[in-house]
């Protein structure tokens, strides 16, 4: 969300902002073959991608520079940890492929085992803007990078907002990534920064993808936006379910609350791990990220057997302590009844 009100604030700068903006990592808009396709999509009113539900942007009557201006200026506690945040460095490469297991890499980014396949999901380990000054990570949240990642047999790409698309990370990976999937029109970008056009898989809604050990992942709704610089909406955001031999796992992107939690519940009665977001929420946005009051509910009308939160825990985007979405996820498990996994950075959780 921050990172929207700084593309703003360059696009008033001018000229500065359009060197700035024409940067690679930025990537590019959908065209051609792609586009044509985007415009079949049922989800694309002929200019952006919509919501199913009305979705307003920015809610209240602020204007986006008064909220960028209380963001910047105004006195925040506790957003930011004053000390090096415990994690823990897992040697990934020596961890058993026979069993399912989920490492949590802070934020949105984490990789699984399931099944003996390899599947990790929004990696930023570089940084989350195009600038290095904003969305920093907190002290000892970053001692991820891609050399530590073994070969991944699926890249998972929620949508293309920086905090969940590293353009160094992903470029530096191709060669050990064997397949990508995405939202409609995010494999624009991934094509432009030359990655094989077999390797990219993009999905709309209730799509999906069968793997060669029949795994399959489904693209789900999500209630959010998209953009990597002022082109808002041209690709599609998604969540995703992945149904390997052994179990269901629900990947829940970015998003705020709405009737699509049910409808992915009762579509996939047996999911067995929902990953939700949690953390970045704020009154003045609050239809694209989940709001405290609303984190129960999604458990209980998604309906998975156990829980894990992210979108916390190493950067600040918003202006809630750092603290406060591990406090909403302990309320919202007591409030389903349902089991919920609270790992340290890089520790492994065996999903057995």
């Amino acid at each position: 969300m921050i990172t929207a009100i700084i593309l703003s604030v360059l696009f008033i700068l001018g000229d500065a902002g359009v060197l700035f903006l024409s940067q690679e990592s930025f990537g590019k808009i959908p065209q051609g073959k792609r586009l044509e396709r985007i415009k079949q999509s049922p989800h694309y009113d002929g200019k952006q991608f919509v919501n199913e539900e009305k979705t307003e942007f920015m809610t209240g009557n602020k204007s986006t520079l008064t909220v960028w201006r209380e963001f910047m200026f105004n006195k925040k506690k506790n957003t930011v940890p004053d000390t090096a945040l415990h994690a823990i460095k897992t040697d990934l490469k020596k961890l058993p492929n026979d069993k399912d297991w989920i490492v949590w890499f802070g934020h949105s980014s984490y990789l699984l085992n399931l099944s003996g396949k390899k599947i990790l999901v929004d990696p930023v380990f570089y940084k989350g803007s195009p600038v290095k000054f904003a969305n920093k990570m907190f002290k000892g949240t970053d001692i991820y990078k891609p050399a530590d990642m073994p070969d991944i047999d699926v890249l998972v790409i929620t949508h293309d907002h920086w905090d969940h698309l590293d353009y160094e990370v992903v470029t530096e990976m191709e060669p050990r990534v064997k397949k990508v999937v995405t939202a409609l029109g995010v494999g624009s970008h991934l094509e432009y920064w030359r990655y094989p056009l077999e390797k990219i898989e993009e999905l709309d809604w209730w799509q999906d993808y069968v793997f060669g050990d029949s795994s399959r992942i489904t693209a789900t709704p999500a209630r959010h936006f998209s953009g990597r610089d002022l082109n808002k909406n041209k690709t599609f955001w998604a969540s995703f379910i992945y149904e390997s031999p052994k179990r269901t796992v629900w990947l829940g992107g970015d998003g705020g609350y709405g009737r699509h939690y049910a409808k992915i519940g009762a579509k996939f009665p047996n999911i067995d791990l929902g990953i939700l977001e949690n953390g970045q929420y704020n009154p003045d946005w609050a239809q694209v990220h989940t709001m405290p009051q609303y984190l129960g509910k999604e458990m209980t009308e998604l309906g998975a057997k156990r829980y894990l939160t992210v979108h916390h825990s190493k950067f600040c985007l918003s202006k809630h302590p750092y603290f406060e979405p591990l406090q909403n996820a302990k309320k919202a498990a007591k409030e389903s009844g349902k089991p919920l996994f609270m790992p340290i950075i890089g520790e492994v959780i065996y999903l057995e």
